[in-house]
């Protein structure tokens, strides 16, 4: 879906302010072409390794004698790159806010699909024994540090380009282009999921980590020659850019990196419906077919790039925090009816539960919390603002998956379901309390409202945190 450039000469929307120098300045197709393809080809990798743990890994990196545990472990190394996030975040949020946003999204796509090809390189442990693991677990920390600045830098990186009354729309292309990734990665694998045991086990499962290098080239290209934020360069030519903002951070916006961690962990959802569902669906307890259930998570992910655009258009004309909270606390709901449907062996069911679920409810969240998180903190400590308290909430999510194995016993539901749903309802809580900032001039993000002054333009409705 194509973004529309914003032409600064014409004249503003009724109840819109003029746009900011900065803003005007800025490159939002551009911003948002090199953050959607970027976010594609990165989360192409990223979710290989998803599909590959529920599908492969407990038979080729794992004992094979024991299924059941092999299973276990090998979803729990799907969350060793959430819980390398946080420590991604730290470092990389502090050389973007410190260097700027171009050079981490350059840095992330190659680190990226350096680590995903080695994955595709990696002995079995058949052939090694012990060792074949942590070389996968090692690769997967490289996967995680890396996925840790790409968001938070895509995302910062199209908010500060886009016109201020389009914030929504054009960052929502960050997380439109996670979407295209993990449709490709899922159609990538449907026919490997296809082919023979013998060969699936030995040879298939390798190719999809192989073709990133591609990913690299491909995504160097692209992001090579994009120029830095107008207001970042701004902040950068009157020495406004934070020297230490991780310090200043935790000092000026502790609470919002806290409701950022709350309402990442929405990302429970993701982990939820792509990775263990998955699994269970084709464990023996339902029993359903490899390649359909893969279906499932192409076609849902496919009607979110529709979506996505959509939910984030509205927000930009009635606010982010009401279609956060849809997407939610209906996800708290859906996740039941998603589940059941599992449980009946029923492919309509599937896959319509599936599709409005994932594709269509999930994507009111999923598609604005770019601009909603972004929109908290001012431009010195944006990037560190939005990649240490989204990764924090992320890497709570990664290790979702392994706790809901357990919790399920091998083979219920409703225990998993509830679980979401709990995770959903603190998520809604947290951004509840939270300000609506939908109509806060770029340059004025992040101002936090002193007791008896004026609320800041064009944001009479906001309210203190």
């Amino acid at each position: 879906m194509s973004a529309h450039s914003h032409d600064p000469s014409a004249p503003s929307s009724p109840g819109q302010s003029p746009e900011s120098p900065a803003a005007a300045r800025g490159k939002p197709r551009k911003a948002a072409l090199a953050a959607w393809i970027g976010s594609a080809l990165e989360y192409y990798d990223f979710f290989i390794y998803g599909s590959a743990a529920a599908l492969v890994f407990p038979r080729v990196f794992f004992d094979p004698d024991d299924p059941a545990t092999a299973t276990l472990i090998s979803l729990a190394t799907f969350g060793v790159a959430y819980a390398a996030r946080p420590v991604g975040a730290l470092i990389l949020g502090h050389v973007g806010d410190r260097l700027g946003r171009r050079k981490i999204m350059v840095f992330t796509l190659i680190l990226m699909g350096l680590s995903t090809f080695v994955i595709g390189c990696l002995p079995t442990y058949a052939q090694i024994g012990t060792a074949a693991p942590v070389l996968l677990v090692l690769m997967r920390v490289c996967q995680g540090l890396s996925a840790a600045g790409e968001q938070a830098s895509a995302n910062s990186m199209t908010l500060e380009h886009a016109p201020e009354h389009r914030r929504g729309y054009y960052t929502s292309f960050t997380l439109n282009g996670t979407q295209a990734g993990q449709i490709l990665a899922t159609l990538v694998f449907i026919p490997v999921a296809a082919l023979p045991d013998e060969q699936l086990y030995t040879w298939g499962w390798r190719i999809p980590f192989l073709l990133s290098i591609a990913v690299s080239v491909v995504g160097y290209l692209i992001r090579r020659n994009l120029e830095e934020t107008p207001v970042f360069e701004d902040a950068s030519a009157s020495d406004a850019v934070s020297k230490l903002p991780l310090a200043d951070l935790l000092r000026d916006h502790w609470a919002d990196v806290l409701r950022v961690v709350c309402g990442a962990l929405i990302a429970t959802v993701s982990t939820i419906f792509t990775v263990w569902a998955l699994s269970y669906a084709t464990s023996d307890a339902a029993g359903m077919d490899k390649s359909a259930m893969l279906w499932v998570g192409a076609l849902a992910n496919a009607v979110a790039l529709i979506t996505i655009p959509l939910w984030a258009k509205l927000s930009d004309r009635i606010g982010r925090k009401p279609v956060f909270l849809f997407g939610s606390l209906g996800s708290g709901a859906m996740v039941f009816a998603y589940l059941w449907a599992i449980s009946t062996g029923s492919y309509p069911l599937v896959f319509l539960t599936g599709i409005l679920f994932f594709g269509v409810v999930y994507s009111a969240a999923n598609g604005i919390w770019p601009s909603l998180y972004g929109e908290m903190f001012p431009t010195r400590v944006r990037l560190s603002g939005m990649a240490i308290g989204t990764q924090i909430g992320f890497a709570v999510a990664g290790f979702a998956v392994s706790f809901a194995e357990q919790l399920s016993g091998g083979g219920e539901w409703l225990g998993v379901a509830v679980f979401t749903a709990v995770i959903c309802a603190i998520c809604s809580l947290a951004i509840a309390t939270g300000r609506e900032t939908h109509k806060v001039p770029t340059d004025r993000l992040g101002e936090k409202p002193h007791r008896g002054a004026p609320a800041p333009p064009n944001a009479a409705e906001s309210v203190s945190a």
